[in-house]
């Protein structure tokens, strides 16, 4: 009596398997050969108050991966080239950021070494589904010196000139030199803490991550990108607007705990916007395709 066959697996429908050990090994080498760039951002993250979002945004990263496993599963890796030739590109690229001390290029020198990591073990179709989380790591690196500086200067200016119009309305006598507003009771200085440049990073953070989860239309998401820098201008604007008035009241109010709580208050407020935005977006988009 002939034997009975037992079920074969098609290779056509068995799920393609990652390579787990040559990904843990890559990735321990990456992290090793990095481990002094890597450590010195971590303690930025801790100690500087502009990115402490960099914090999360690995994790989240790592998250939206893991999110995506199956779709990763389900992908037969092609290891391509020209991720080796990424990964030379990105040594030689971090030997000489450490040479000229450029943290900058040093930092963004591992990020592009993990792309071409992907790229050369997984290939394209992996880097395309991993793009968005890879791409979220380069919102972990504090932006340069020379560009944070250009940056800053403008929007004390901004902030400050926004605060005098909006307390001149409220009727409060106010006098702007520079970013300085001199009120009746005391003067105020729109300093690099309030040019509103943290809560614009961390919000530019947030609103990937948001228009990412929340939203498949990439207009969608580039709307909510690019509303980042008006909301992240009004609202530090009102946050130098109420300290003015406060300070009128009582000049501790304008500095301490009450001056750092302002700034937790005003980001949330700006959270709240971005969430508005695009839930009337989406409204108008409805209403008008109901009406074709």
């Amino acid at each position: 009596m002939p034997e009975r066959a037992e079920p074969s697996t098609s290779l056509a429908t068995r799920p393609a398997m990652l390579p787990w050990a040559m990904l843990a090994w890559f990735g321990l080498l990456l992290v090793i050969s990095h481990a002094p760039v890597l450590a010195r951002l971590v303690r930025q993250w801790s100690t500087d108050e502009d990115m402490g979002h960099g914090f999360f945004v690995p994790l989240v990263a790592a998250y939206l991966v893991w999110r995506k496993r199956e779709e990763l599963l389900a992908l037969e890796p092609a290891p391509s080239w020209w991720g080796l030739a990424v990964v030379t590109c990105a040594a030689l690229q971090s030997y000489l950021a450490n040479l000229g001390a450029e943290l900058f290029l040093a930092r963004t020198a591992f990020v592009l070494s993990l792309i071409g990591c992907v790229l050369f073990l997984g290939g394209w179709a992996y880097l395309r589904v991993l793009a968005f989380p890879l791409f979220l790591l380069f919102l972990m690196i504090p932006i340069p010196a020379l560009i944070y500086n250009q940056i800053t200067l403008p929007l004390q200016f901004l902030a400050s000139r926004l605060a005098e119009v909006a307390l001149s309305l409220l009727g409060l006598p106010v006098l702007r030199e520079g970013n300085v507003l001199v009120l009746p009771s005391q003067t105020l200085s729109v300093v690099e803490a309030c040019s509103g440049i943290r809560s614009l990073l961390s919000l530019t953070f947030l609103s990937l991550v948001y228009g990412y989860w929340f939203d498949q239309r990439r207009w969608m998401r580039v709307v909510l990108f690019l509303a980042t820098v008006p909301i992240a201008i009004a609202t530090n604007a009102g946050r130098v607007t109420t300290t003015g008035l406060l300070s009128e009241v009582s000049p501790e109010l304008a500095e301490g705990f009450f001056h750092l709580a302002s700034g937790w208050v005003i980001f949330m407020a700006a959270l709240v916007v971005l969430v508005a935005l695009h839930q009337a977006l989406s409204l108008a988009v409805r209403i008008a395709d109901a009406r074709k």
